[in-house]
Parts: structure tokens; sequence; C-alpha cells
């Protein structure tokens, strides 16, 4: 079950227990759902219950004990429990991994991205400042992926090397004139150095991963082809799956998803495992068990099964800095991930090494499908 079909089976519970007179409250739109947090268990939670409590007049934990019994029976669902104030933690049968690379192959750079558009109407606005211009750039690609309709404008005409260089368009200069249902006004930290010398990808990454109310750091950083620029990080990550699947066909084999253990761990030498993690991996603890396909192959899929919900928060919150930050994450995971890939010495790939292709495929198309939201390329060899 993917983290779509299962927020479906969550939403699907909220409607069981509102008909049968259990909880008084609207059915939501859409149920959050994603891998729980410190202190949580299973392979995704949501905070659903919370969400209902205030409408319903009932304790959140009351509210979750009753979407418990509905959702704990539903097809694809192992077990459900509550931790915390009323979060429902949800454990599902086997082959959830396996399908959500499915879905992620299937669905391609629309992993993440609503189908159907939400009526919602959003007036993006901003100054004749290039961090402004950049940034609700930007949003407006984040919130369109998400199904909503949004129109731009600047007070000032922009300038020349916005278009040009940054590949910003608006659709309006001026003051918008007709009124829009949700006016939203872009001002972040103003840059205060002209961006344009470093070309698109860095000067739009220079400008959108730092949070909007941090100053933006415009300076030859962002070139740099080392573990210290978190761009080049996020651009080689997806180089070196695209590097994988080539790797595999001259093996002569390619991806298939599937169980990514197998019979055998894949073992990497220790030191040099090491030295290749990036800062960011060893702090979500992977530095402590190098070659354990396992652990590593959970924290790749934990990351991508959140890139949805990633999504949804930075359009919500207007901020595409936290998408850029996530794609840090998942490329941080990915250059652990890549060692346990392709078959070494006289080892023949088996099951196993497909599935960790497909994992690392997947890990690909999220990453270009995030880069794009943002403006900016992923190139395939750097």
């Amino acid at each position: 079950m993917t983290p779509v079909e299962l927020s479906r089976t969550v939403l699907r519970a909220v409607r069981r227990a509102v008909d049968a007179g259990e909880l008084v409250a609207s059915v939501p739109e859409r149920a959050q759902v994603a891998p729980p947090g410190p202190g949580g268990r299973g392979d995704y939670a949501t905070n659903v219950a919370l969400q209902l409590a205030r409408p319903a007049g009932r304790p959140p934990q009351e509210v979750a004990r009753i979407l418990r019994s509905h959702l704990a029976d539903a097809e694809g669902v192992a077990g459900v429990d509550i931790t915390g104030p009323g979060f429902l933690n949800i454990t599902l049968d086997g082959g959830g991994e396996q399908a959500l690379v499915v879905e992620i192959l299937r669905r391609g750079a629309r992993y993440g991205v609503v189908d159907e558009p939400t009526g919602e109407l959003v007036q993006l606005h901003y100054s004749r400042e290039v961090r402004a211009a950049v940034t609700a750039h930007a949003v407006a690609r984040i919130l369109r992926s998400q199904g909503a309709l949004v129109r731009t404008s600047c007070e000032d005409e922009p300038a020349p090397a916005w278009a040009a260089v940054l590949g910003v368009s608006v659709d309006a200069h001026g003051t918008p004139t007709a009124p829009a249902p949700l006016k939203v006004n872009i001002r972040p930290v103003p840059a205060v150095q002209d961006p344009t010398p470093l070309g698109r990808d860095a000067a739009r990454w220079a400008l959108l991963h730092p949070a909007s109310h941090d100053h933006p750091r415009i300076t030859v950083d962002h070139l740099v082809q080392r573990e210290t620029n978190p761009l080049f990080r996020v651009r080689y990550a997806y180089a070196r799956t695209r590097a994988l699947s080539g790797n595999a066909a001259a093996l002569g084999f390619t991806s298939a998803p599937g169980d990514v253990q197998g019979n055998a761990t894949h073992l990497v030498d220790a030191h040099a495992h090491a030295r290749a993690l990036p800062r960011n991996a060893v702090a979500l603890g992977l530095a402590s068990a190098p070659g354990d396909v396992r652990h590593e192959a959970d924290a790749l899929v934990d990351a991508l099964a959140a890139y949805p919900v990633t999504l949804a928060t930075a359009a919500r919150h207007r901020a595409p800095d936290r998408l850029a930050r996530h794609l840090v994450t998942i490329a941080d995971v990915v250059l652990v991930f890549q060692h346990t890939v392709l078959p070494l010495g006289d080892e023949k790939p088996s099951a196993a090494h497909r599935a960790r292709l497909a994992l690392a495929e997947a890990a690909g198309t999220v990453l270009a499908g995030g880069l794009s939201l943002l403006g900016i390329d992923a190139p395939e060899h750097l």
C-alpha cells in the first residue's frame, strides 16, 4: 500500500465512523500520512484524530480509539497503535516498500503531485527584488503541483536578467486590480548581492535553500563540487542513480521492485564507507551500521514516502526551502545506499540487487522531480 492509498484508507475509516454516528464531524479532504516521528512505531503515522478532536468535541485519544477499530481490519493493514496525544501508528502488511517503489516509478515526476485541481485560487504578489521574484516563481510551481490555480504579479516590471538567467516569469506587473480569493505577499529577506553571476541553478538554490527569514549567501560555494555544497550533493546523488542503472545494464540486469535484503548482507569497507558519508547521513544514524542494507533501505524508503507530505507542507507555508532541505535529506541517504546496489567481485546479480536498483531509481526520480519544481536542472553527469 502506497502513502496515497493509505491516506484514502484513513479517510474511508473516518467516513465509516461518521456514517455510524460514532463521530460527529466533517470528513476532511485529505489525511496526511508520513513515517512516524520519535516515539512512534509501525510504517506510517497520521494525526487525523487530533485534527478531528475539536470539531467532534472529543479528546484526541478517544477519537483515535474509534478510528483504530475501523482501520485495523482494512485491507493491507497489519496493525494500528495509538501513541502520544492521539497519533495513529499504522503497520502495513508486507509489500509496502515495494508498492511505494512501484508507485514512484509509475508516476515519475508526478509522484507527490495532486491530479485534480483543488479549486484554491492564489495571487502571489512581490516587490521588484530578485529573491522575492525567484521565491514567488518557485512557490507558484509548488502550489500548482498541489492543485492550486496561481497568478503571479510584481510591483514593477521585473529586470530582464531575472527571466534570461534565472528563468523567472511573471503573469503581470503593477498592483493587482482584480480581487483574488487569496492574496499572498512574498517578502523574503532580500539578497544583498546580485546572484545572476552564479548562473541559473546555483543562483536559484542560493536564494531558495535558506528559509525566507534567513539571509541568503551569494557565494561561489554553491558552484563547488564537494560534499560541503548541498546542491552538489543533491545533483550528484541523482547522477549516481543514473550511473547505477547504466552500470547494472552493463552487468546484464535491470531493476525490479522487491525485497532489498535477499539472502545475504552486502558488505562494504567500513573505513571507505565512513569517509563517503555526508554529514546529514551521520546525523540520521547511518554511520553506525555500514553495509546494513535493511537499515539504509528503510531510511531511504522513509524519506521517499515523506516527499508528498513535504510538498503539501511547502505549498501550505509558501516555503520552497522545505522542499530543498528534504531533497538534501534524500540525497544524503542515496549517497550511502548506493554502495549496496551493485554486485561486488564474483557476486552474481540477484533479485535483491534488482530491488535495490529499483529503489535507487525511485530516489533519482524524486530528486529530479523536486529539483524541477525548484526550477533547477538535474544533469545525468557531473
